[in-house]
């Protein structure tokens, strides 16, 4: 963290990067927020930050670790099988079907009747934009939503979230603080799954037309996008040093890739994520 005279109040919101596999930092963050009781009333996350968010906004601490690291392992839901079988490169009736309902059940009550905010980017395939979507009723759509928001383009079907085609909100707004921002919340925590100073080296490709051949926008948005990563990390940066967020990152390179299955890498994050989230309760809360 890079230090600040951030205050940290009531109208402070929670902005969770996705990143695949390294959400474990994330859940590590998260679990140590939820071990001291602090929680924000606002939290808008993508992709694999908006899964470790649900249990977040659960309040079901060590929840997400259990599903990333320990039933990663016994499970195995990470694999080309389940892209051939399924058409995504993770096993989503797993995930999303006996996950929260059978063998990690989610708490829906608590989660619905949680009267803080906790919204979820997807990318709408129509239009090429971000879409912040809420679900504080409706079990299915709730999972929906979560699925749309993590569904990596290329490995993973679109998800149809309310007659509209979904992609992982990572697309187009992978570090959603300006949507805090908006939000009315000026002054934001941010957990990144990249360490400070990091900008991907992936070169921006045209995507040839017979993929996606449906959705223009979203081809123009995957052409673009490592561009507007690293533009994202040069902004969150500056707001950093400006006092307008605390960042929670890792604070070396990772080795752990955004389909990574070494569950001894796994943990490793997932501990500097927890040391670094009670770090920050000592400092700020």
């Amino acid at each position: 963290m890079v230090a600040t005279n951030m205050r940290i109040d009531r109208n402070t919101g929670l902005v969770l990067e996705g990143g695949g596999m390294r959400g474990v930092f994330t859940s590590g963050v998260l679990d140590a927020f939820m071990k001291h009781d602090c929680y924000f009333h606002y939290v808008v996350a993508v992709s694999a930050g908006a899964c470790n968010g649900l249990s977040y906004m659960s309040r079901q601490i060590r929840r997400a670790r259990i599903s990333n690291i320990d039933f990663l392992s016994r499970y195995k839901y990470i694999g080309l099988r389940h892209l051939l079988t399924q058409g995504c490169i993770f096993d989503r009736k797993l995930l999303y079907e006996d996950f929260p309902n059978t063998l990690l059940p989610f708490d829906y009550d608590t989660y619905f009747s949680n009267p803080d905010v906790f919204e979820m980017v997807t990318t709408n395939c129509l239009t090429g934009r971000a879409c912040y979507l809420t679900e504080k009723n409706n079990r299915q759509r709730l999972l929906d939503v979560v699925k749309a928001s993590s569904s990596l383009p290329y490995v993973s079907k679109i998800v149809n979230v309310d007659g509209l085609p979904m992609l992982d909100g990572g697309i187009v707004d992978s570090i959603p603080v300006m949507r805090a921002m908006e939000q009315g919340h000026h002054k934001n925590v941010v957990i990144l799954t990249r360490n400070y100073g990091y900008r991907t080296k992936e070169r921006d490709r045209k995507i040839p037309h017979f993929i996606y051949k449906n959705y223009p926008r979203l081809r123009v948005c995957l052409s673009r996008r490592c561009y507007e990563y690293n533009k994202q990390l040069e902004m969150v940066e500056e707001m950093e040093r400006s006092g307008q967020v605390v960042c929670i990152r890792p604070e070396r390179p990772l080795e752990v890739s955004r389909i990574e299955k070494d569950v001894e890498k796994l943990e490793r994050l997932y501990e500097e994520g927890f040391y670094l989230g009670e770090r920050f309760i000592k400092e700020y809360m």
